[in-house]
């Protein structure tokens, strides 16, 4: 047992010498401070903050449609964004048949003529192959904040796999008007789930530069 002792501390020892050997120490402030400054000065090295920095919303799309497979990873990424409380108060729809996506543009577009004037305009989901309807809870208060968080999730996965995306807003309103109704009651939505909006997802067939962002509506309070 002594035997065995001095061999353990004979270990511990030669691991603190070997460290000592190496100029091993702790990190001063400073020395903590100058690191900070140069990991913020290479962001791009993070994937994360690339895919962040480098998502754009693509309103043009190639007519290739997105695997099954890869939208279901896409969709395993949204729900498993944060949420309040794990209510998970959100639902989702997912469409890539042709006929769904060209009958309720018809319908728009008879209630928009104008749109349908763009030679370049297919459908009504900025030409999309796969469209992502997402509603939400209304009887929960931060059910909105959740279906946004979720959404968040997928574009940034789908943009790490060079799948572009775009949030859409008025076609989710257009789905809720009277003349789109049996287009809504296919995306069969639980009852007291109400659509929020809509993403639009394909390969994307443009290449836009970023929007300045206003980086004075930041502001760190002492």
């Amino acid at each position: 047992m002594n035997a065995l002792k001095r061999t353990i501390n004979g270990l511990c020892l030669c691991t603190l010498l070997g460290i000592m050997a190496t100029g091993i120490t702790a990190c001063t402030p400073q020395e903590k401070k100058a690191e900070t400054a140069a990991t913020e000065q290479q962001p791009t090295e993070n994937q994360v903050i690339k895919t962040i920095m480098e998502r754009r919303s693509i309103r043009k799309y190639k007519p290739q449609p997105v695997g099954r497979d890869t939208m279901q990873v896409i969709l395993n990424c949204g729900i498993n964004a944060p949420n309040g409380m794990n209510k998970q108060s959100w639902e989702i729809r997912v469409v890539d048949n042709p006929e769904f996506i060209n009958g309720v543009t018809a319908l728009y577009t008879k209630a928009n003529p104008k749109a349908a004037e763009d030679p370049s305009f297919k459908n009504m989901f900025r030409n999309a192959p796969t469209v992502v309807f997402i509603a939400n809870d209304p009887s929960y208060d931060c059910s909105q904040i959740d279906c946004g968080l979720l959404g968040g999730n997928m574009i940034l996965s789908a943009q790490s796999m060079g799948i572009g995306s775009c949030c859409l807003g008025g076609p989710a309103r257009f789905m809720k008007q009277p003349e789109a109704a049996e287009y809504l009651k296919k995306l069969n939505f639980s009852e007291g789930y109400e659509l929020l909006y809509c993403i639009a997802f394909g390969y994307p067939d443009e290449a836009p530069a970023a929007k300045p962002r206003n980086a004075e509506k930041i502001k760190f309070i002492d």
